[in-house]
């Protein structure tokens, strides 16, 4: 069992609790924009985007595994990724059950978009933080990443 905490951290623990229900929260609402409103881009959308750029093309089972989602969740996400005309999907000559997913040039410009974005945004709202704030935050979020992975 863990040693107990003093209130201050026990209080502290509770916010921090708080905000990443908030932040799934709003994880949610994104998701709910994307499904509703042409060129939006659920975070989900945004990480297949952004490996397919930084790793190039991928079969469907890397991609999912690469943007941490299951396989099924995986060619959903193309589904919509193909419809805004974001990605490709082709069946391999040699072997028709693999699927192998492209950025189209649409696609690589949206992804392009949405890192100046997000950079904008993280600027605007965090640059007043030092490189050691925003690396406590970094490494919280990945802890807290897998704290949901065992819930």
């Amino acid at each position: 069992m863990p040693e107990p905490l003093d209130a201050a951290h026990e209080q502290a623990l509770a916010q921090l609790a708080r905000a990443a229900y908030s932040l799934s929260a709003a994880d949610a609402r994104l998701r709910g924009r994307a499904t509703r409103t042409p060129g939006a881009l659920s975070l989900a959308h945004a990480r297949a985007l952004r490996v397919l750029a930084e790793e190039g093309a991928m079969p469907i089972g890397r991609l999912a595994s690469a943007v941490e989602t299951t396989g099924a969740a995986t060619t959903q996400l193309v589904n919509g990724l193909v419809t805004a005309g974001y990605v490709t999907r082709e069946r391999l000559p040699h072997d028709k059950r693999s699927v192998v997913v492209s950025l189209t040039d649409s696609g690589r410009h949206r992804h392009q978009e949405r890192e100046r974005l997000l950079a904008d945004a993280l600027h605007d709202a965090l640059a007043h933080h030092d490189p050691a704030a925003l690396g406590a935050a970094t490494d919280v979020l990945r802890r807290l990443a897998d704290i949901y992975d065992q819930l």
